[in-house]
């Protein structure tokens, strides 16, 4: 892909980051529409994760308006709330996830520990993924794909290799997306006689499948920290110097303040949606004169 075509402008990359980053992302790109930089009409989208059902929300033709409306009107559940898997906390994903890690000697092989760990997890019935594969349906607008060009990273339990799920891959988006948001934790998500855990074990936000674009822009809610060795090149950082020396214009999103201390171990709960999503929305707005240039 050749970044000096004019058809092919612009990306946006959408990282992964729970029920938070889910929130937070939706508001900025709302906040953003308020002010007039409408990112819903990239050429590309990039989704990962949480950000995997921002990308098929906010191409849905749903206006971001009412995608924000909708978060901001949720009630928090009252008193401690299951995460998924419904049994595991928090903390104790990123335990797990921590100690596959610090066993590994590099991405390829956490991938793999991570694929075989999840399959051991399966049960013969499935219904794991009969149920995670309702609950993100319930959370989609529509369930086709756009017309715009949707990439979905994931990554082969089986084999740790990765995955990128597209309108041409033969997948139906709810599956796509579920596949991308499955931790791996409860399980893997299957689809035919494939075995999927999520996209953020390819790499932390996959910016870097945005490459050929001339504009490029990331949302992380994380703020491109890894809990990867750096060597790997999983890091956000590593990914925008792959693109800018690619020829990509890249600009990058994190948090500010007024989205609440919530991204690390608290991002998975839902009680946090409503204010992570104001606080992207007032973000937004702010960032809209800045990123207007940048976008177009």
């Amino acid at each position: 892909m050749n970044v000096s075509d004019p058809r092919i402008t612009r990306a946006l990359v959408l990282a992964g980051a729970g029920a938070a980053g889910n929130a937070w992302e939706l508001g900025l790109v709302a906040g953003l529409a308020a002010a007039g930089v409408d990112l819903t009409a990239a050429d590309l989208v990039v989704g990962t994760s949480a950000g995997s059902t921002v990308a098929a929300q906010i191409t849905s033709g749903t206006r971001p308006a009412d995608l924000y409306a909708a978060v901001v009107a949720e009630t928090p559940p009252a008193g401690p709330q299951p995460t998924r898997p419904p049994q595991a906390s928090a903390q104790s994903f990123m335990d797990w996830s921590d100690t596959t890690i610090a066993s590994s000697a590099d991405a390829a092989e956490m991938r793999r520990r991570m694929g075989a760990a999840a399959l051991e997890k399966d049960t013969p019935d499935d219904a794991g993924t009969t149920r995670w594969r309702a609950t993100v349906a319930a959370r989609l607008p529509r369930h086709d794909w756009p017309a715009q060009l949707v990439r979905l990273a994931a990554v082969d339990a089986r084999t740790g290799e990765p995955v990128v799920l597209d309108r041409d891959s033969g997948v139906d988006l709810v599956d796509a997306v579920a596949a991308s948001t499955s931790n791996g934790f409860a399980g893997t998500y299957g689809i035919g006689g494939q075995r999927l855990i999520n996209g953020g074990y390819r790499r932390n936000e996959n910016a870097d499948l945005a490459a050929g674009y001339a504009r490029v822009l990331v949302m992380s809610p994380f703020s491109g920290r890894t809990r990867h060795p750096l060597a790997w090149g999983m890091d956000l950082a590593t990914q925008v110097d792959e693109l800018r020396a690619g020829g990509s214009t890249v600009e990058v999103v994190f948090p500010d303040a007024s989205a609440g201390d919530v991204f690390n171990a608290r991002a998975m709960d839902p009680s946090t949606r409503p204010q992570a999503a104001r606080g992207g929305y007032d973000q937004g707005r702010a960032l809209a004169q800045q990123l207007a240039a940048f976008w177009g």
